[in-house]
């Protein structure tokens, strides 16, 4: 049986950050959006907050929700060990890069500005916690780099930052 609470435990911070893989979920009365979150893009506060990285890609639903109020799931289960799934509700912020707050999120990533999409700042309201029994057990091999690859192949090309300002506003945000 699953519990609920209203923020992260310890061991629920030791959990996020051994995943090598989490799943987005966020809607804003639009379609449920559901994605795979990969790389070391996500930094765990204090009990109660997030910080989220992107790379730009195909898509900026998570933005699309953010922007209009909409509510997210952040989900993890353990592939190896214990099985354990963690279910975290929350709100979203985008963390402009105008903002004092960006450099500092930056900072936790080590990563170069010009390679970040978006950061999100997650507030949770509630966490739940549930066996996950179900889950295969997988090995974890090594990160798909071909994201940040061509991201990194459009900055050193000086592509990127014409590439993000065209995709920076979803076309339904746009009408």
């Amino acid at each position: 049986m699953g519990t609920q609470y209203k923020s992260l435990k310890d061991a629920d911070i030791a959990f996020i950050k051994l995943q090598k893989l989490f799943y987005l979920a966020s809607s804003s009365g639009k379609e449920v959006n559901l994605s795979p979150k990969g790389y070391d893009s996500i930094r765990v506060l204090n009990n109660s907050t997030l910080v989220f990285m992107s790379y730009p890609g195909s898509g900026n639903r998570t933005y699309r929700d953010a922007v209009n109020d909409g509510e997210f799931t952040l989900v993890f289960n353990a592939f190896e060990g214990n099985a354990k799934i963690l279910r975290l509700f929350c709100k979203a912020k985008i963390v402009d890069a105008k903002s004092k707050k960006f450099g500092e999120y930056l900072k936790l990533f080590e990563e170069k500005e010009s390679l970040v999409r978006d950061i999100f700042q997650f507030s949770i309201y509630a966490v739940e916690s549930s066996c996950g029994e179900s889950i295969p057990i997988m090995e974890y091999k090594e990160d798909r780099n071909s994201l940040r690859n061509w991201a990194v192949k459009m900055d050193n090309n000086q592509k990127l930052k014409e590439f993000k300002e065209k995709h920076f506003t979803p076309p339904d945000l746009k009408d």
